[in-house]
């Protein structure tokens, strides 16, 4: 049978197609490939230790992690999973067209941008854009720290604010870009954390590239394709990456805004974009906090644990999200240089909340656990907060330090009450000066 792999269901609620039937919890088969959900089937599998070098020597101090072996694992997941990108455009231009408007009652300063991805110097004809929409806090006194999202839905959609440009969304059927659907259940509450010193910004992802394989001429990578190339290199960005990259290109807006505290920029995305935000993360040591939910397989989720969904699911349906060399694993995982604990182990020293829903089994929250506990040394090493337990939490108990988990009592995606953990994490870790002067 065929059931919605980790974040198709929440991708689909905001394409203007006819909703898709909710999942089954535990789909037995998927793409025709079996499903897992026994624990001693997942067992017996050894973790490459994040500690030790590709030529077996170990990491005994933070000096030899950075500087050595850290890019020695971000080298592998770009050869081997997420793929290489390009470096920052040259001719990268950011078009203010809002500069600063009062917007949510007053409690806001609204400003939107479009970015333009260009590697010309002289012309950003033909360049894909993304609008990036910025509130900041009406009563701040000096930049703040801020939350930049990427969303599934254009930012008019995603906010409630109707001074927002409204924006068009993907339709993969038509391979099109229709009006966003407004759908409130979708919507983002800036509010509490403009209420405590804290910006908030989103992006849609699919202004950066679409999330189809069909969607390719129309996305970012297409713009980047070297002389006598039809498609990416197999060591070459996939989706995935090429949302990420998108996210560095906002930061460098971000970076000239004086009403944002640049040092203080968490990003969070859910399901794929989950994934996403981690290995923006990874790769960009600018993003100060990385709030991942629901990332799962071939984000934070153990990938040799073989619960849930597997990198052979993964690569069988969703192969253009990943550098082509990824799909070759799906029968041996057991060979990959890498797994999820050296993702999230390469976010160290920056806070980090692993988020995610205790029934969502096909995204196995255990092996999100598990993988924060294998990376626990490596915070450890740098003097941070690692989860300091092996054993897994009750939904509902967060553990909030340097190295963070929680779980909902639920399943896939975020709920209200996920935000509220969110804007606590930042609270801790970035200590906003917050509330009304």
């Amino acid at each position: 049978m065929l059931v919605l792999s980790s974040g198709t269901a929440a991708l689909l609620a905001q394409q203007p197609a006819a909703p898709a039937a909710a999942p089954p919890a535990r789909p037995d088969v998927v793409a025709g490939i079996p499903v897992n959900y026994e624990e001693d089937r997942a067992a017996g599998y050894t973790l490459p230790d994040p500690l030790v070098m590709a030529d077996g020597k170990p990491v005994r101090d933070a000096k030899t992690w950075t500087t050595k072996r850290r890019p020695e694992i971000i080298k592998a997941f770009e050869e081997q999973q997420f793929g290489r990108v390009p470096g920052k455009p040259a001719g990268l231009r950011f078009d203010v067209f809002d500069k600063g408007t009062p917007a949510l009652n007053g409690t806001a300063i609204r400003k939107q941008v479009t970015i333009v991805f260009s590697d010309k110097k002289d012309s950003s004809e033909g360049a894909p854009k993304a609008d990036l929409a910025i509130y900041l806090p009406a009563n701040a006194r000096g930049p703040v720290p801020l939350l930049l999202n990427i969303g599934f839905t254009a930012n008019s959609a995603t906010i409630d604010d109707p001074g927002l440009k409204p924006g068009e969304v993907w339709n993969r059927e038509k391979n099109a870009r229709i009006p966003a659907t407004v759908r409130p259940q979708g919507r983002l509450n800036v509010a509490p954390f403009l209420a405590q010193g804290i910006g908030v910004a989103t992006i849609y992802y699919g202004d950066i590239e679409p999330d189809f394989a069909e969607g390719f001429p129309n996305g970012v990578r297409k713009h980047f394709l070297k002389a006598g190339q039809s498609q990416p290199a197999s060591d070459e960005w996939g989706a995935i990456a090429a949302w990420g990259w998108g996210l560095s290109r906002a930061m460098d807006y971000l970076e000239t805004d004086k009403g944002v505290d640049a040092k203080r920029v968490a990003i969070v995305g859910i399901s794929r974009l989950g994934k996403t935000v981690l290995w923006a993360g990874a790769r960009d040591t600018r993003f100060a906090m990385v709030i991942a939910s629901c990332s799962g397989e071939s984000g934070a989720a153990l990938s040799r644990r073989n619960y849930g969904e597997t990198v052979k699911h993964m690569t069988a349906r969703f192969g253009y999200q990943f550098a082509t060399n990824y799909a070759s694993y799906g029968d041996r995982v057991n060979e990959l240089p890498v797994d999820a604990h050296m993702l999230v182990a390469s976010i160290a020293p920056r806070p980090l909340l692993l988020q995610t829903g205790d029934k969502d089994y096909w995204s196995d929250p255990k092996g999100e656990f598990l993988s924060a506990v294998a990376a626990g040394p490596v915070y450890t090493l740098l003097g941070k907060e690692a989860l300091g337990t092996d054993q897994m939490p009750a939904a509902g108990t967060p553990i909030f330090h340097t190295l963070g988990y929680v779980m909902h009592d639920g399943g896939h995606g975020t709920i209200p009450s996920d935000w509220d953990l969110f804007l606590q994490f930042m609270q801790k870790h970035f200590q906003p000066s917050g509330g009304s002067h």
